[in-house]
């Protein structure tokens, strides 16, 4: 293959490219993290979608509550854990840091912490299940309780893994910044 500028350099053979086609590993890194945070978000979003659902067809009372249980306290402030999720996703397209670290913490207020409150608010519920194997609260024929621990046990690993990821990422785009200020 010519040049434009004309012969090729002497001394090389034209093998000497590999040096400028390798890919910064913090760019590798910040690809592939992206890429988890988003099936994460996509997940949130589906469960959000389910408790939004119960809360929607109780509220506006579309089903007997024998089909589907009134919600629980904590599913209301749950509802707000979209907010990080809309972060998260805003934060991606051009690695914004500040709606990533938006994200972490609003995180912990809006999905965290409702889920905590849910735990200790079906307490005695599961524990009355368990022991009595009584339940007076059915979601589609399940008890309410058995299924919404269901819920917020995948809740918890979904955020629990999305708060990983990001804090990953977040290190990852640090790296990349710090580099171009030594430039």
């Amino acid at each position: 293959m010519a040049s434009r500028a004309g012969p090729r350099e002497a001394g090389t053979n034209g093998s000497d490219f590999q040096h400028r086609e390798r890919v910064a590993s913090h760019y590798q890194m910040s690809v592939t993290l992206k890429s988890e945070i988003r099936k994460l978000n996509y997940a949130h979003v589906l469960l959000w979608l389910l408790v939004a659902t119960q809360v929607t067809v109780s509220y506006l009372k579309l089903v007997s509550h024998d089909v589907v249980a009134s919600p629980y306290q904590w599913e209301y402030p749950y509802l707000l854990s979209a907010i990080p999720t809309v972060f998260s996703f805003m934060s991606l397209p051009r690695n914004n840091i500040s709606y990533l670290v938006i994200s972490m913490i609003s995180a912990g207020l809006f999905s965290i912490a409702p889920l905590i409150y849910g735990g200790m608010e079906m307490f005695p519920v599961a524990q009355q299940l368990y022991r009595h194997g009584k339940a007076y609260r059915f979601i589609f024929g399940f008890s309410a309780v058995s299924v919404m621990y269901l819920a917020m046990v995948i809740a918890v690993q979904i955020h629990a893994w999305t708060l990983y990821y990001n804090k990953q990422l977040l290190d990852s785009w640090f790296t990349s910044t710090q580099e171009k200020k030594k430039k």
